[in-house]
């Protein structure tokens, strides 16, 4: 059985952990998985989304416990850190759909999406403390990024663990909804996201990461000078748009 499974519908591609019995704990099967779906969305132009989200009770309870402690053999050094740079890039909108655990390097993995949307089950936390235990998956880099450094920092050094309507409130969730109208949330989304120009979503992708840590003035200049222009897309747009409206 596949550890990580892709659906496709109509542009939208549903990659879902399914671990399901281990709560989607993740091992390197797992991430090897991961990566080959994700490297195969980069060529796939049918796609225009991805939705990350996990199988029965959770989105993921993290790493998995019994890999780390028997030495889990990894490809090359800094490999879990790069398969999620590789989603991270994808030049499609990436949503992690979180229900239930999201605990340490499954918050890692959802934090390498564009953006987390929250069932209002979603439990969050940064365990590594608790284990003795530093990130090496991107915990440093992007939760800072996501909620600020004094944030990330109490989130970090008391491992405390907290629910979907303070992840929201402070930034690492965009949006809370019932767990009853979770998948219908994530689909809406998902649509609205897809009835948009492709061009533009990786565009905008390359535009934001690049300026991300940059001073205003220099942001702005990056915007004009590596401006991507018009998409192929453009004048059938604009086209359908006025159309509409004579009628």
């Amino acid at each position: 059985m596949s550890a990580v499974l892709r659906e496709d519908r109509d542009g939208l591609a549903i990659l879902t952990l399914n671990r399901p019995d281990k709560l989607n704990s993740l091992t390197v099967g797992m991430f090897e998985e991961l990566r080959k779906h994700v490297l195969a969305l980069y060529k796939d132009e049918s796609i225009g989304c991805v939705v990350l989200r996990g199988a029965g009770r959770c989105f993921s309870a993290g790493h998995d416990l019994a890999d780390i402690a028997e030495g889990e053999a990894v490809p090359s050094r800094g490999w879990h850190s790069e398969t999620l740079r590789l989603m991270e890039r994808l030049p499609k909108p990436v949503i992690a759909a979180v229900h239930g655990h999201c605990y340490t390097g499954a918050l890692e993995v959802a934090l390498a999406a564009d953006f987390i949307i929250a069932a209002e089950s979603a439990k969050f936390g940064d365990t590594h403390a608790k284990w003795a235990l530093t990130p090496i998956w991107g915990m440093s880099q992007r939760l800072p990024r996501r909620v600020g450094i004094a944030t990330a920092k109490r989130l970090m050094f008391t491992a405390e663990m907290f629910g979907a309507a303070e992840a929201q409130r402070i930034g690492l969730a965009e949006l809370v909804v019932p767990d009853a109208e979770f998948d219908a949330a994530i689909d809406r989304i998902a649509r609205q996201i897809l009835a948009n120009s492709p061009f533009s979503h990786a565009a905008n992708k390359r535009l934001l990461e690049a300026t991300d840590a940059r001073d205003m003035d220099s942001g702005l200049q990056w915007e004009i000078l590596n401006n991507e222009g018009v998409g192929p897309d453009m004048q059938a747009r604009i086209g359908a748009f006025m159309e509409k409206g004579r009628s």
